[in-house]
């Protein structure tokens, strides 16, 4: 019997690592072999050996009430886990994955299960190993110096020990990060499991291929593990609220752009395309890659000349030669290609040189040489790949609306059939499945616009989005609310960023939510800090509650359990002493204007007790409004709109009032001139229809203005042209026309008053340089100078 494992340590994607394992499977022809993936999917492994075309990878899920996570573990042809799969199956061998479930808490910072992301104490030990072996080896990043050591077409014993030596000085002592651990004491007791079974078909012998960073633990913890009749458990996913726990894995096709975009250590190739090619073609995938490059510069216009191309295969035969490559690597051709394809100077690293996504300023051969190295190759699974319900869902609503996939809709949404082809559309627009575009639509789920015109195309990622969306829920309908949720705990901006989530639940006819996402709305209610953001939220929120009949938001209780804690919020923070900054004046002034209409309606609703949350709220807010007027401290824009807002409510509750036009004099008279016009403002944008229906406030005004000295004026005067912007045109022009009747000028149009006079400066320019003329006056008095009186005119 054998009594070591053979434990192979592999960069994830690379195409030496691959041959290695089948090699030595081939060889070997062990009883078990033991992958690093996903142990839940072992009862489904024949999954993966359907007619299906890579890169694929399994996508495991975990929900609940709280979270979601999602991972995924991709396979290629060229990766060593896929020649594991199908050489172990090949030889007979019993085959099993034999890490955690890629949705369990040890992934939960990882979206893919081959980013191997170790401690930060570690990374900087690796880094530092390859920083010195770089140095001493004179390659330069850590992808050139991967494929400097390994990437040759050696996949025998000397491989092997290469490897081992190069993972076992990388890790060091590092013990790993907590979830590590687990995952390592999980594959140690498969591992101990498989090494104790009798022989299998006559053979013994237990194969491991696994990330380079967990071989050297395995090596010491599998024969620690106690032994074990049965397999290890998978463990069961435990929701610690007590609330249902939706979890589950399926294949979805891959694309080589995704499995291109890793980041992290031992993450997997950059350049699939490059690798695939050198797996498939061998010494004839240099000749493969060149005519792809030079294929594509020239589609793109970009200079690709044959001298290029020769001189491009001289430069990188001479770098191979002088980097001790047998033949040319990826680094040596990409350096070759810039060498010979870039004329100008540089503006930002060669791609190669670092990981991650591409810089700006990045050359434009040099983007496209890369993209060209990526790959195009994308995935299909064989159809009869098992799949979540989900797709069989959406299939039968797609035909029961008579939409297709592929195709262009206008739609009506007064017209109820294609209203409910705008809900299932929005529900995908939630699901972010790519093909899925609406090119016109209005804004708002409340708005006066009635169309809408879809873009429906099947883009090639848009499966794998579907597979992938049904981790959501097994309808639509579920997965959209189930999305929705997700983003409404996780917006950013508090209520204001969850606002147009809302908007987009009206699109999408979901009205109610979970009471765990009810609470956290609550509570970005409740820690908002500003009025001029958590006013108008309510407002738009109240549009939806009163007017989305025909989108079912009437009366939402969603809606209903944010309006009266905001409400009571909003008139706490709008009672707070503080000015009021120049560019928060239109979102505060439409504060007032979402609490007055939220009131208003209120009041009219005639519905005594129909809503607690609303009982005490008209009489609180008109005390917090004419304690704000009474302010002196309080900001002039607050003040006018205080008492704009006072004006409707205390008719609707029979409160005694004076005349609002003596009121609203009153307050602008006891304003300094630079306080005038904001005043103003906010009398004009809550009360303009009381204000346009009060002649004598007109002339009030008129006389108010005419009566400021020159250096009053030109600080009254910008705030004064801001708070006129608040009447509509038609309401300037007929104050236009009361002022030349006021002034006798009745006679003449309203357009002289805004008409520019011939030869004349604009009237504030004319008020500046009168202000400036008094002041040299006043300069030449203090001097005893008394200019002398032009008489010649």
């Amino acid at each position: 019997m054998i009594d070591q494992p053979d434990i192979i340590g592999v960069r994830h994607h690379s195409p030496a690592c691959a041959r290695l394992v089948a090699a030595r499977i081939r060889r070997q022809r062990p009883a078990f072999v033991l992958i690093e993936g996903p142990a839940d999917f072992n009862p489904r492994l024949e999954e993966l050996y359907l007619d299906h075309r890579l890169p694929l990878a399994i996508y495991s899920h975990r929900s609940d009430d709280s979270t979601h996570h999602g991972s995924w573990t991709p396979f290629a042809e060229h990766s060593p886990e896929w020649q594991a799969l199908v050489v172990g199956r090949e030889v007979g061998a019993q085959v099993r994955f034999i890490d955690l479930p890629a949705w369990d808490d040890a992934f939960a910072a990882l979206e893919n299960r081959y980013a191997d992301s170790a401690d930060h104490a570690h990374e900087a030990r690796a880094d530092a190993y390859e920083r010195a072996l770089g140095e001493r080896l004179a390659v330069q990043g850590r992808d050139a110096l991967w494929d400097h050591l390994f990437e040759q077409d050696d996949a025998g014993d000397g491989l092997h020990e290469r490897l081992h030596t190069y993972f076992v000085h990388l890790r060091g002592d590092d013990r790993g990060s907590l979830g590590n651990q687990r995952r390592e004491q999980m594959m140690a007791a498969w591992i101990a499991w498989a090494m104790r079974q009798p022989a299998h078909d006559g053979r013994h012998g237990v194969l491991v291929v696994c990330g380079g960073y967990h071989a050297p633990a395995l090596l010491q913890l599998w024969a620690r593990q106690p032994a074990a009749s049965t397999p290890p458990a998978v463990p069961t996913p435990q929701d610690g609220s007590g609330g249902a726990v939706r979890h589950g894995s399926f294949l979805v096709p891959y694309t080589f752009k995704r499995l291109d975009a890793f980041a992290g250590y031992a993450s997997g190739m950059p350049s699939p395309g490059w690798y695939q090619w050198q797996w498939e073609h061998g010494v004839d995938a240099d000749a493969h890659m060149l005519g792809q490059v030079m294929a594509r510069l020239r589609g793109r216009r970009l200079p690709a000349s044959t001298a290029d191309l020769i001189a491009a295969r001289l430069r990188a035969e001479g770098l191979a030669r002088l980097r001790g490559h047998a033949r040319p690597q990826r680094v040596d051709w990409l350096d070759a290609l810039a060498g010979a394809l870039v004329k100008d100077a540089l503006d930002a690293p060669l791609p190669w040189t670092y990981r991650g996504r591409l810089r700006a300023g990045t050359d434009p051969v040099l983007v496209q040489i890369m993209d060209v190295l990526t790959g195009d190759s994308t995935g299909l699974l064989d159809p009869l790949t098992p799949q979540p319900p989900l797709l069989a869902d959406l299939a039968a609503q797609l035909q029961a609306h008579g939409l297709a996939l592929g195709q262009r809709c206008q739609l009506d949404l007064l017209d109820p059939h294609d209203r409910q082809r705008s809900v299932l559309l929005h529900r995908l627009l939630l699901l972010q499945v790519p093909g899925i575009v609406r090119t016109h639509g209005p804004a708002q789920a409340i708005s006066d616009t009635f169309d809408e015109t879809w873009s429906l195309t099947q883009p090639v990622e848009q499966h794998a989005a579907l597979i992938e969306a049904g981790a959501w829920g097994a309808t639509v309908g579920d997965a959209a609310r189930a999305r929705l949720e997700d983003a409404l705990r996780h917006a950013d901006r508090g209520i204001a960023g969850r606002v147009p989530l809302l908007n987009r639940a009206a699109w999408a006819a979901l009205p109610a939510v979970s009471a765990a996402v009810l609470d956290d709305l609550a509570t970005a209610v409740a820690s908002e800090a500003r009025f001029e953001v958590l006013a108008p939220a309510l407002g738009e929120l109240d549009l939806l509650r009163r007017h989305g009949h025909m989108l079912g938001m009437q009366e939402a209780p969603m809606l209903n359990a944010l309006l009266g804690p905001g409400l009571d919020r909003a008139l706490w923070l709008l009672e707070a002493p503080g000015q009021v900054s120049s560019a928060d004046t239109d979102a505060h002034l439409r504060g007032h204007l979402a609490l007055r209409q939220i009131l208003i309606d209120r009041l009219a609703d005639h519905e005594p007790g129909g809503a607690a949350t609303f009982a005490t709220a008209p009489a609180r807010a008109l005390a917090v409004w004419q304690r704000k007027l009474a302010n002196p401290q309080a900001a002039a824009v607050s003040r006018g709109a205080s008492l704009g807002a006072l004006v409707g409510l205390r008719e609707r509750v029979g409160a005694a009032t004076l005349p609002f036009a003596d009121e609203a004099m009153a307050l602008l008279q006891g304003l300094a001139p630079a306080q005038m016009g904001d005043a103003l403002a906010g009398l004009l944008a809550l009360a303009r229809d009381r204000l346009a229906s009060e002649p004598g406030f007109t002339a009030a005004l008129d006389g108010l203005i005419q009566a400021l000295q020159a250096d009053d004026f030109i600080l009254a005067l910008p705030a004064l042209r801001s708070a006129f912007a608040w009447l509509p045109a038609r309401e300037r022009g007929a104050l236009a026309t009361r002022m030349l009747a006021l002034h006798g000028a009745a006679h003449l149009s309203g357009r002289v008053l805004t008409a520019a006079v011939p030869g004349q400066a604009p009237a504030d320019a004319l008020a500046r340089a009168a202000q400036r003329e008094t002041a040299a006056l006043d300069a030449l008095a203090r001097w005893g100078i008394t200019p002398v009186q032009d008489t010649a005119s």
